[in-house]
């Protein structure tokens, strides 16, 4: 099994669930910007996008660095990984599942059905 610490993968998907700060980690996905860039396209307030972004640090999504008055984002894809990697796991679990239930199915021997008794 994949170990990961539960907390962290539970802020990872906390955090991904919703669409804004998804939004906002595909946007840094194509490159480091500043928070207010990152801001632009969002109909909301600077104190909304704030909140939003500390869900993503807290997560480890996003690293911060401060130049001048100027803050500047960038996506941290370790956290990513680790959350593919844990669905990988337990994709590759229930389909190994599900493949042995099919084949199960597929092998029964029907000829040994009670048949229907004729009154």
């Amino acid at each position: 099994m994949v170990k990961h610490e539960l907390p962290s993968l539970d802020k990872v998907f906390a955090a991904l669930a919703n669409p804004t700060r998804r939004a906002m980690l595909e946007r840094l996905a194509h490159g480091e910007t500043s928070v207010s860039d990152l801001a632009t396209p969002f109909a909301m307030s600077l104190p909304a996008i704030s909140k939003h972004l500390r869900v993503l640090e807290q997560a480890g999504l996003i690293a911060r660095t401060k130049d001048g008055r100027v803050h500047r984002l960038r996506l941290m894809a370790q956290p990513l990984r680790d959350a593919a990697a844990w669905m990988a796991y337990y994709q590759q679990f229930w389909e190994t599942r599900l493949d042995a239930l099919d084949h199960y199915l597929h092998d029964v021997d029907h000829t040994n059905e009670p048949k229907e008794q004729i009154s």
